[in-house]
C-alpha cells in the first residue's frame, strides 16, 4: 500500500523547499521531491554563485578605485580557481542549511525524477506515494535558440558556466538580458575580454530605459563590447559570425533566457495560459485540476527566485486552509545586479498613463549626494512614479550601489498603503544614499531641498 501525504512538493529549488516548510509549520504531513541538488537553479548555478562572483569582481574595482585614490596596493594577480573554491562554500553552505531545515521540519526528501500520474500518485525514481494535494515547483531550463553551428560547439548555459576553473580569456556571450549581462560584470573586471551579442534592439529590455544608459557606460568603461540588433549566421567552437563581423572566443556562453520544465506535469494535462508556454493558475496557484497547485518558473510572471518563494507561501497557506492574502505583483522587487545595482518594481510610466493614472515621475539623481559622493557611486538615480490624486506609489526605479536593499524602504512604504506623503515625511540619516529617495519624494510636491 503506498504511504499518503497531505501534500507533496515537486522540486525543491526556492519555491518548493518554502512551500514544503511552510506546509510542515501549518501541520501538514509533507514529501519533497528533487533530482538534483536541494536549492535548485537559484542556489546551484544562478542567483548566489553569480552573487559570489559579482563580488569579487566588485572587490577588484573598489581596490583600483583605492589605487586612484592614493591607497596604493601594488600588482593585483587573480587566482580564478580559488575564487571558484569560495563561491562553491558559499554554495554548499546554504545547501546544507536548507538540509538542516528539511529535516527540523520532518519533511520526507525523496531522490529522484518524478512523474506525477492522474490519481495523483507521485513516482520519483524507483519509489511512489500518494498525496492529496501536489504543488509543481520544477522550475526551468536554460532555452538554446536554433543557430547553425551552434549544436556542433562547446559552449556553456547559465546551468554550466560556474563549473569553470579558469577564466576565459576572450568570452563571447549570446544573449543581452539580466543574466548576460550580470556575468559579464562578474568576469570582466576580472580580466576576460568579453563581448556580448544581443538579437533585440538594446541589453535589458526588461529594464528602465535610464538605467539601461548607465550600465551601457559602466559596461563600455569595463571594456566590454555590446552589439545589438545582431544577426547571428554562424557557431564555431572557436568564433561567432554575426552580420560582416566574426568575433573569436576561448569560452562561449549562451544566455538567451529559460524554458519551463514540465515533464512531471505531462500526465495531468493542465491548462496553459493565453501564450501556450506557462501553466495557467489561480491567485492561490492552483491550476485547471483540482488539488494541483504550480508555482516559479513554470507558470511564467516574474521569473525570480523571491516571487517562487512567496507564491510557494501562499500555495502552501492556501492547501491548509488559511485564506491568504494574495501576491500583489506590483509590489515584487525586480532586481539587476551589475555595478551599480537596478531595483525596481511596479508600474513604469507608460504603463501607468496607459492604466489612467494621473502619473507624475519625480527623479532624484545622486550626483549630488553627499554619501554617493563620498562612495565615488554618482552614477544613478531615484525615480519615483506616483499618482497625482493621492500621492499613490505606483513604481519605483532605483540605480544606485545597494539598489537591491533600497527598494524595501519604498516597498514597504506601499506595503503599508502609505502614499508620497508617508515617504516624504520621515527623517533618514546624513550622510547616506536613502536620502535621496527622500528628495524624490519631496520633490513631488515641488519641495525638494537639493534640487
Amino acid at each position: 500500500m503506498l504511504e499518503t501525504y497531505d501534500l507533496a512538493v515537486i522540486g525543491a529549488g526556492p519555491g518548493g523547499y518554502v512551500a514544503a516548510i511552510r506546509a510542515a509549520q501549518l501541520g501538514k504531513k509533507v514529501a519533497l521531491v528533487e533530482k538534483g541538488k536541494l536549492g535548485g537553479t537559484c542556489l546551484n548555478v544562478g542567483c548566489i554563485p553569480s552573487k559570489s562572483l559579482l563580488r569579487h569582481s566588485e572587490l577588484v574595482q573598489e581596490i583600483r578605485k583605492a589605487n586612484e585614490w592614493g591607497i596604493q596596493t601594488g600588482e593585483m594577480t587573480i587566482d580564478f580557481t580559488k575564487l571558484m573554491k569560495r563561491k562553491d562554500r558559499v554554495v554548499d553552505t546554504l545547501k546544507n542549511g536548507i538540509g538542516y531545515l528539511i529535516k527540523k521540519n520532518r519533511i520526507t526528501l525523496f531522490e529522484g525524477t518524478a512523474t506525477v500520474s492522474n490519481d495523483l500518485v507521485v513516482t520519483a525514481g524507483a519509489k511512489q506515494l500518494r498525496a492529496k494535494d501536489i504543488i509543481l515547483a520544477t522550475g526551468s531550463r536554460p532555452f538554446v535558440p536554433p543557430i547553425p553551428g551552434l549544436d556542433q560547439a562547446d559552449y556553456l548555459t547559465t546551468d554550466t558556466f560556474f563549473e569553470l576553473q579558469k577564466l576565459p580569456g576572450k568570452l563571447v556571450i549570446i544573449g543581452g538580458g539580466v543574466i548576460a549581462i550580470e556575468l559579464a560584470f562578474a568576469v570582466a573586471p576580472l580580466g576576460s575580454d568579453v563581448t556580448i551579442l544581443e538579437v533585440a534592439d538594446d541589453i535589458l529590455s526588461t529594464e528602465d530605459p535610464d538605467a539601461r544608459e548607465i550600465i551601457k557606460k559602466r559596461l563600455d568603461d569595463l571594456g566590454v563590447q555590446v552589439v545589438t540588433k545582431a544577426i547571428i549566421s554562424n557557431v564555431t567552437n572557436e568564433s561567432v559570425t554575426a552580420g560582416d563581423e566574426t568575433y573569436l572566443f576561448d569560452r562561449l556562453l549562451v544566455a538567451t533566457g529559460r524554458v519551463p520544465n514540465l515533464d512531471a506535469a505531462g500526465e495531468l494535462d493542465l491548462n496553459m495560459d493565453r501564450s501556450g508556454r506557462y501553466v495557467k493558475v489561480n491567485e492561490f496557484y492552483e491550476t485547471s485540476r483540482p488539488h494541483i497547485y504550480a508555482i516559479g518558473d513554470m507558470i511564467g510572471g516574474y521569473q525570480l527566485a523571491h516571487a517562487a518563494s512567496a507564491e510557494g507561501l501562499v500555495a502552501a497557506s492556501a492547501i491548509a486552509g488559511e485564506d491568504p492574502r494574495p501576491l500583489d505583483p506590483a509590489s515584487i522587487p525586480r532586481c539587476v545586479y551589475t555595478q551599480p545595482e537596478i531595483a525596481s518594481f511596479g508600474l513604469s510610466e507608460e504603463v501607468a498613463q496607459a492604466k489612467g493614472y494621473q502619473v507624475r515621475v519625480k527623479v532624484s539623481p545622486l550626483s549630488g549626494n553627499g554619501k554617493a559622493l563620498a562612495m565615488g557611486e554618482t552614477e544613478g538615480f531615484i525615480k519615483l512614479i506616483s499618482d497625482t490624486a493621492y500621492g499613490e506609489i505606483l513604481g519605483a526605479v532605483i540605480v544606485a550601489p545597494n539598489a537591491t536593499e533600497m527598494i524595501q524602504e519604498v516597498l514597504a512604504v506601499k506595503g503599508l498603503e502609505g502614499t508620497m506623503h508617508e515617504l516624504a515625511g520621515f527623517v533618514r540619516a546624513h550622510p547616506s544614499v536613502s536620502e535621496a529617495i527622500g528628495e524624490s519624494a519631496e520633490a513631488f510636491f515641488e519641495l525638494a531641498i537639493h534640487q
